[in-house]
């Protein structure tokens, strides 16, 4: 693998759009909106786009209808089987 094969960045999400709207779907809102921008700054599709499970915990942890106003993502782009392929997971 050469070294454009993997790219890795430390991202901050603003999740500020996820606080808006019906309360009862914020965090919900905030996991699309992590995903949206994940796969814009890095050209990829949306369903390419695989989140950690640490990141759901972030976002849940003040409850389902305040999610953070950001947060830190750590993630890394791959190329699959000629596909690029982002793996995300929280920046500590």
């Amino acid at each position: 693998m050469s070294a454009s094969d993997f790219e890795e960045r430390v991202i901050t999400v603003p999740l500020r759009k996820a606080r808006t709207g019906s309360q009862s779907d914020g965090a919900d809102q905030a996991m699309r909106l992590i995903r949206e921008h994940l796969a814009q700054h890095f050209s990829v599709p949306e369903d390419a786009v695989r989140l950690d499970p640490s990141i759901n915990e972030e976002i849940w942890s003040h409850g389902r209808t305040q999610p953070p106003k950001n947060i830190r993502i750590r993630a890394a782009r791959f190329e699959e089987e000629g596909e690029g392929v982002v793996e995300a997971e929280t920046a500590e």
